[in-house]
């Protein structure tokens, strides 16, 4: 058997194995017909901090272009602040020169999948292969296991965070969205990231131009409030 070929049947052994534990999981809390997904607190995505860490997280999902993404690094630097990278594998593929600028930043990585699919509609082994893919590139080039996952456009279903679980990952989604992949109004993008800040949120981000634009604005207002800003893992713990 070849490197290649027993490489291959690692993978395959161990996708095999990770299937099998998902469905006795899902054996085990089938309670009156229903299978009982998210009946453990551990198993259900994770929607803002805990409050008393006094801490409010930026997330930026990166997943095509690269343009304005050392902007956003060099204004969190300037502001001394980290924030969660959720990287599309794909896009790491594609720009490993930028993802090193992230990863080198000391800002935390973290995962978005392999190829931005709707997990809400994909089947189990799908999902085990998107966060398999963009797990071992990201370590295989930084050296990291990274243990938090955003599922693309917030799509999930009854098993993704199972599967997340599974593979030590939580789920990862968002208080706060600025929706700045569709509107490029900087004042509008500042108030969505700012309106009822609180201690625990988590802002959805993308490095868009306007983004980047008006982040220093939007980190000053939230230190003029008293709040920490800090990594996703941070904020959860």
């Amino acid at each position: 058997m070849n490197k290649i070929t027993y490489k291959f049947f690692q993978k395959y052994i161990a996708n095999f194995i990770i299937i099998l534990a998902i469905i006795s999981i899902s054996i085990l809390t089938y309670q009156g017909g229903v299978i009982g997904a998210f009946s453990s607190n551990n198993t259900q995505p994770i929607f803002c901090g805990k409050e008393h860490n006094n801490t409010i997280s930026l997330m930026f999902n990166v997943y095509m272009g690269n343009e304005y993404v050392e902007q956003i690094i060099n204004v969190l630097e300037k502001n001394n602040v980290k924030a969660t990278f959720f990287v599309g594998g794909i896009w790491v593929e594609k720009n490993n020169d930028c993802f090193m600028k992230i990863y080198n930043s000391g800002n935390e990585i973290a995962s978005h999948g392999y190829w931005h699919k709707d997990h809400s509609k994909i089947t189990d082994q799908q999902q085990i292969n998107e966060i398999n893919l963009t797990h071992e590139l990201v370590r295989d080039l930084t050296g990291i296991n990274m243990t938090l996952f955003a599922p693309p456009s917030g799509a999930y279903n009854k098993m993704t965070a199972q599967i997340a679980e599974s593979l030590g990952y939580k789920t990862i989604m968002w208080s706060k969205d600025t929706i700045d992949w569709r509107d490029q109004d900087e004042e509008l993008l500042y108030t969505r990231a700012t309106n009822a800040a609180q201690a625990g949120d988590l802002i959805l981000m993308h490095p868009t131009q306007a983004t980047a634009n008006c982040l220093d604005k939007i980190i000053k207002k939230y230190i003029e409030l008293g709040l920490n800003i800090d990594t996703v893992s941070k904020n959860i713990s």
